[in-house]
């Protein structure tokens, strides 16, 4: 059972859950009611066929003459007929999304290409949709019936069938009936009704439950009763509210000194300054690691740390090129002082960090010996990508429908003259300020300074993009006006912003940015509208001090994040390993050893046997890419990319060691050792010998409420196989925490 729940293919990972639960609340005083009501395709009163007409057919009474029994042509433009949502202001196509299978088990999205209303059915909406594959995955669908459904905001409509090139082929999903016009907008009334009813947490904060958990999944590092029970009182407004201002006071950065590119021979020695463990403290990220589970295991500061670490993730330094702790730790908080700042003023703090500096190359880069790894990755990984975007993240065609490049090898050329002579900081450079500066060790804790004998002084020119001509061209600089230090460095400085204020500007900048916090926090493939509205955010927020905040806010509160449940299978994101491993210990509580303390937080064993070492990423283009796509699916799913038959097993294996072991003492590196606590499950299977509280508890602390009830059989099947006795009352416990945590269900987060 085990290896049926975990091991399944990516695709059923993605569609194992489809049921929805409307949890009705009345609107609180700090929150509106997050749910969006579930769109209706419409069928005529005796088919379970699609109310489908060419993409030409308007007017008035047309609804009554639809005929449904033909079928479309292949790459045709058809209009679908649906009801049953509340779009904001302008909100259009680019919300919505057609998915379809065929009787052979091909999954196919079509492209929504208009919406409008319906003359005389001011409910009733037309998606015009083309019937070719958007993402040309297995490209023209199979002649036959298709099952069909429209996915908004993460809500999937019913499935009904669509003839495209013949009608058989393909049965009914199970429960699928016709929904004319009356049948649906019956359905929308009692869901309206069903929604705005109080439920039993009464009129105090913010009350949708499963919402809530859903919220702290996406905004720390798992969720806990405490937390919960805080978020429930004071709402998600308030909640963000303190955290914006949160700084890692239970946790603080740890204050490692410089040191010797070299270990010196005492660094193990245990001298009064340096301590027995110099080697793993100061040359490995040890240190690092540790700081980062204290805070995500116990830590109140989550949301900034969950965002650190997300971007820590797009701009990536690595373990393996960084030598030592305190290096790392200076470019954490070069990361960490913009996470809810401005990201112009994040692209110049990580630029001049050294630890940067050294992953990329630019602190090796001079006008004789140029390097072109930083200015290439700070466009293509880090700011714009490959291809210029629309501002809701799709890309932009040219006449021929092919991608238009942002840049070319002439623009990286020109770039990379501006990162020449930086290096780390030497009070011996003109005008340099080297604070922490340690004789015989290199400076990684100040910004890099300049070599001006380094600098390249000739003209460049960097991006293009309608609107750049004030940024694009940075003039030359020699004699008599570039011809000391005092001339040069200012010159190099100026040039320096003027080339980040070049790739700032760059339309593709929000949408690009954007797309990928919503894929680390929410959703590994948001629609358009999603990526648009946070877009717009960014942009309007782009000299503001506080700009993401206000992004981060946005993407947390956009109605495509909210909601008790979401029913599209193909929502979502897979528990990338850090997350995974936070969430049991955070949803369950984590102790040493012994129980009388904190754990240590030496974890990193698990993720890392999941493919993902905290701070050891093994390339510039992370653990895995934004840009994956799921293989046989045209779907976006980064962690898929170090999900494989090696690390599904790791992750049971972890789910087996976390909740029927535990890391006991080993001194140094594990002092208190760390387990789960179960005691209360324990109490809870103790007292019901029907097993069906224990799962209560699963489906609400796990699933939000949404657990299926073919997984709910399944594991409350192998608990009841265990013997309802005291003693047997962890073992239940344990078997129901490891088959839900093993589960296709739990590990995409929803």
């Amino acid at each position: 059972m085990v290896g049926r729940l975990l091991g399944a293919a990516p695709r059923v990972l993605l569609t194992a859950m489809v049921a929805v639960f409307f949890v009705g609340s009345a609107l609180a005083d700090s929150d509106p009611d997050p749910n969006s009501p579930t769109p209706i395709l419409l069928t005529s009163p005796d088919s379970t066929r699609v109310l489908a007409t060419d993409s030409s057919v308007r007017g008035k009474g047309s609804l009554e003459r639809i005929a449904n029994n033909r079928a479309f042509d292949t790459g045709s433009k058809i209009a679908l007929y649906f009801t049953n949502v509340a779009l904001m202001p302008g909100e259009g196509a680019n919300a919505f999304r057609v998915y379809a299978s065929d009787s052979e088990g091909h999954f196919y999205r079509f492209p929504v290409v208009g919406l409008g209303r319906v003359a005389g059915y001011p409910d009733v909406y037309r998606a015009t949709v083309i019937l070719t594959d958007d993402m040309k995955f297995w490209g023209a669908p199979r002649p036959g019936d298709l099952n069909v459904y429209l996915a908004w905001r993460g809500l999937a409509s019913n499935v009904v069938k669509l003839g495209v090139g013949g009608m058989d082929g393909i049965k009914d999903v199970p429960g699928t009936f016709p929904t004319p016009l009356a049948t649906a907008r019956a359905i929308a009334a009692t869901q309206a009704k069903e929604m705005g009813n109080e439920d039993s947490y009464g009129g105090v904060g913010y009350r949708w439950s499963s919402d809530r958990m859903r919220f702290l999944e996406q905004a720390t590092f798992g969720p806990t009763q405490t937390l919960d029970a805080r978020v429930r009182r004071i709402g998600l407004r308030t909640w963000l509210a303190e955290q914006f201002e949160s700084n890692y006071a239970d946790f603080p950065y740890p204050d490692i000194p410089l040191m010797p590119s070299t270990a010196p021979t005492t660094c193990d020695g245990g001298t009064d300054d340096v301590p027995l463990t110099c080697r793993r403290d100061r040359y490995t990220q040890y240190p690092v690691q540790i700081w980062f589970f204290k805070n995500a295991l116990y830590g109140e500061s989550q949301l900034r740390l969950r965002v650190n670490w997300a971007l820590n993730q797009l701009w990536v330094i690595s373990g393996n090129d960084t030598q030592q702790s305190s290096h790392m730790i200076a470019y954490q908080q070069a990361i960490d002082k913009n996470i809810f700042g401005n990201w112009r003023q994040m692209m110049y703090d990580v630029t001049l960090n050294p630890a940067m500096g050294n992953y990329l190359d630019m602190i090796r880069s001079t006008r004789t010996n140029p390097n072109e790894n930083y200015p290439r990755e700070i466009m293509q990984l880090f700011n714009i990508g490959l291809f210029m975007l629309n501002q809701d993240g799709t890309l932009q065609l040219d006449g021929q429908g092919n991608p238009i490049p942002t840049y070319d090898q002439t623009t990286v050329t020109n770039l990379t003259k501006v990162f020449t002579g930086w290096r780390d900081c030497r009070t011996s450079d003109f005008q340099a300020n080297c604070p922490n500066a340690v004789p015989g060790s290199p400076d990684y804790k100040d910004n890099m300074s300049l070599n001006t004998g380094s600098h390249d002084l000739t003209a460049k020119t960097l991006l293009t993009y309608p609107g750049s001509s004030a940024t694009m061209n940075v003039a030359a600089c020699g004699p008599p006006t570039c011809n000391t230090q005092a001339t040069i460095y200012p010159y190099a400085y100026a040039s320096l912003n003027q080339a980040l204020d070049n790739i700032y500007n760059h339309p593709n900048v929000a949408p690009f940015v954007s797309k990928y916090l919503i894929q680390q926090l929410v959703t590994g493939d948001p629609s358009p509208a999603y990526v648009g509205r946070i877009s717009a955010v960014f942009n309007a927020n782009r000299t503001s001090p506080t700009q993401m905040k206000e992004v981060i806010k946005a993407i947390l509160l956009d109605p495509e994040a909210r909601g008790d449940s979401k029913t599209d299978p193909n929502y979502g994101k897979l528990r990338e390993p850090v997350q995974l491993t936070t969430n049991l210990y955070r949803q369950l509580g984590v102790t040493s050893v012994d129980g009388t303390t904190q754990s240590d937080a030496n974890i990193s064993r698990y993720p890392r046997a999941m493919s993902q070492n905290p701070f050891y990423s093994p390339t510039v283009f992370n653990f895995y890419p934004p840009s994956y796509v799921i293989p046989g699916t045209s779907l976006l799913g980064p962690e898929f990319a170090i999900f494989n038959t090696g690390t599904a097993i790791a992750r049971a294996n972890f789910a087996n060691s976390a909740v029927y072991g535990r890391i006991n003492v080993s001194q140094p590196d594990t002092p208190n050792g760390t387990q789960l606590y179960l005691a209360d499950l324990e109490a809870i299977s103790n007292a019901d010998a029907t097993g069906n509280k224990l799962l209560d508890e699963m489906n609400n602390r796990f699933m939000h409420g949404t657990m299926s009830s073919q997984m709910r059989s399944t594991i409350l099947t192998a608990v009841t196989a265990i013997s309802s006795t005291p003693a047997n009352a962890k073992a239940r416990a344990q078997a129901a925490v490891y088959l839900t945590v093993t589960s296709s269900q739990y590990q995409v987060q929803r």
